[in-house]
């Protein structure tokens, strides 16, 4: 996919700006990753750009540093970048990586997602900005308000299309699109090519250059991968309780659950034993919850975080020790972008599933996405296997001989009968006045005293 491209050494290829130079000497970026190296010159040329790369990669820095390089100043209030992500928690990381860039030059960058005060963020959008990143839904709030002006748009960004399209912001994305002006250069990143981000980009990209840098389903060849074969939902969490003893081997976990019932429940049962050490993050949280947890286990005061998939490619914290599927993901990409949270920035990482033997099909599924298969490991011996089951896991009671079950012969119908004769009657239009008036030879209305009159030439 794409074309040819030619490696570069350092950012000092780019030409950048001399603010642009220093913000990247203070962050410590000397050499950019191959998507940062691909796209760079690419986003420059003002082409509509589709991106395909692993979480990790520094995708947004490959968009970001290109647009900022080419952001000219400028006293105008309304944006002239805008960028949409599916998540808070990206809205925030994106928005402190671009103030980051931003250190040494005049650009005011703002980010908005739903949850907080409304009022607050119409005051500072009122005071002027540049670059706008924000959820789809409360931007499109913001402009319905009137408040948002979206006619200076030259560029939009969509980060995580993949996930910002399984969230299910299809038809807010189509209604931003129709209030941006015509002319702008689209760009898009994603982790995976999936048939409706395709067909979003048939419908309003214009002959877009695609950059792959690698298969999402290719494994990053730092994180070691290790699976058991676990029976139950007890059983795993007696595993995982074993494990985590080792605090200097399991020093940040990041463990992956299927839905927020599940992170909650599996969260309560680690936090009986290790107390202080875990924390929850998923959608039903609040943002300062979800904020706080993310922070604490960044800065290692839990070294537990439970989170769900929606959070998966939400999250950018260095030094994730591993990274635990609690359970096997229905779909093969989201394996990928889990593991992805470990084994960073060329560092080693480890990836476990624990896999049940319904999930032997979701797990080939990986596997031949790969083109690997997952070294299994034996349960340890102190495991205890438990014969306990949640209600998820219970088979469904049939009954067909049960004496005090009413046969459907004697189930009561539908709440329905016949309408009457005089019921049936049908509405076949005309004016019920002037059958009135036929009827009793009278005008309809006191006004009409010509009525009967006319009536009778």
């Amino acid at each position: 996919m794409g074309q040819n491209y030619y490696p570069m050494l350092s950012f000092e290829d780019f030409k950048l700006t001399t603010p642009l130079s220093n913000a990247l000497k203070d962050l410590g970026f000397i050499e950019p990753t191959p998507i940062q190296e691909n796209s760079f010159n690419v986003i420059c040329s003002g082409k509509d750009v589709v991106g395909i790369a692993q979480t990790g990669t520094g995708k947004t820095l490959a968009y970001s540093l290109p647009l900022v390089r080419n952001l000219t100043y400028s006293t105008q209030d309304n944006p002239r970048i805008l960028i949409l992500v599916p998540t808070r928690e990206l809205v925030v990381q994106v928005t402190d990586a671009l103030n980051d860039l931003n250190v040494y030059t005049n650009n005011r960058v703002l980010g908005v997602y739903g949850g907080t005060n409304i009022n607050t963020q119409k005051q500072q959008i009122a005071e002027g900005i540049d670059i706008l990143v924000a959820t789809p839904g409360r931007l499109y709030d913001l402009a319905l308000s009137r408040v948002l002006q979206l006619k200076s748009i030259q560029k939009l960004v969509i980060d995580e299309v993949d996930v910002m399209l399984d969230l299910g912001f299809r038809h807010q994305l189509i209604n931003i699109f129709d209030l941006l002006p015509e002319r702008r250069q689209n760009i898009m990143f994603s982790a995976t090519m999936t048939e409706d981000v395709d067909a979003l980009i048939t419908d309003y990209f214009i002959q877009p250059e695609r950059i792959s840098v690698a298969l999402s389903g290719t494994p990053l060849e730092n994180i070691m991968q290790f699976r058991y074969d676990v029976p139950n939902y007890y059983t795993k969490v007696n595993l995982i309780r074993f494990l985590m003893e080792d605090r200097e081997v399991f020093y940040r976990v990041l463990i992956f659950v299927s839905n927020k019932r599940m992170a909650d429940r599996l969260f309560e049962a680690l936090e009986t034993v290790y107390h202080q050490e875990c924390c929850v993050i998923h959608s039903n949280k609040t943002q300062n919850y979800r904020l706080r947890s993310i922070e604490q286990f960044r800065e290692g005061i839990n070294r537990i975080l439970v989170a769900t998939d929606v959070m998966a490619r939400g999250l950018d914290i260095d030094d994730v020790s591993h990274v635990i599927n609690f359970d096997t993901p229905q779909y093969p990409e989201n394996y990928m972008h889990r593991i992805g949270r470990t084994g960073r920035a060329k560092r080693k990482g480890t990836s476990i599933l624990l896999s049940k033997e319904n999930e032997t099909d979701a797990k080939d599924a990986i596997e031949t996405l790969m083109k690997m298969n997952i070294e299994t490991l034996d349960l340890p011996e102190v495991v205890e296997i438990s014969t306990e089951l949640i209600d998820e896991e219970r088979p469904q009671q049939n009954e067909p001989y049960n004496p005090h079950k009413q046969s459907d012969e004697y189930t009561p119908g539908p709440a329905f009968h016949e309408k009457k004769e005089k019921n049936k009657k049908e509405n076949l239009g005309g004016s019920y006045k002037f059958k009135i008036a036929k009827k009793y030879k009278k005008p309809k209305t006191r006004g009409d005293k010509n009525y009967n009159k006319r009536n009778r030439k």
